[in-house]
């Protein structure tokens, strides 16, 4: 099927969301026809995201359309889920990887050869879920409370 062929068929699910200046409309599609037929290990559905995002400060648009791959099963994923799927992806994305970049300033870290920047990745992670965890609704006020505090961090890991 090729990608003019998708818009002949209406979207199997649409989500309409406002937040952060824009509207973001995204369309899915999803199919399990082609299970057995491509040679993909696992690969139980196929599916097109079709993110549409208007700025309303400009009334820009812009169109993004995503191809996918699961291993779930239409009885184990329908095209709602994929959908809600895929956005929590974003969700780990802004949660975990833009706290490490902004408030750890990760990107200008000298910790670069053998496995320091991994142990250190997952040392920050650690950090950021215990903070999330114990409540804190902000890192940076986390990682103040906890520099003042050095006896809760021992005690928050058992020691």
């Amino acid at each position: 099927m090729t990608p003019s062929e998708w818009n002949l068929f209406p979207p199997h699910h649409v989500t309409l969301d406002k937040a952060h200046g824009r509207v973001e409309e995204r369309k899915i599609w999803a199919s399990s026809e082609l299970a057995g037929y491509i040679d993909f290990p696992h690969m139980a559905q196929v599916f097109r995201i079709e993110r549409n995002i208007t700025k309303l400060k400009n009334n820009i648009s812009t169109t993004e359309t995503a191809f996918g791959i699961t291993s779930l099963a239409e009885d184990r994923a329908s095209p709602e889920k994929i959908l809600e799927l895929n956005r929590g992806h974003w969700n780990i994305e802004n949660r975990l990887h833009w706290v490490r970049d902004v408030t750890y300033d990760e990107d200008r870290s000298r910790i670069r050869k053998g496995n320091g920047p991994r142990v250190m990745a997952s040392l920050r992670n650690c950090a950021i879920s215990i903070s999330r965890l114990l409540g804190f609704p902000y890192i940076p006020s986390s990682i103040r409370y906890f520099s003042l505090h050095l006896e809760d961090v021992l005690r928050v890991v058992g020691l």
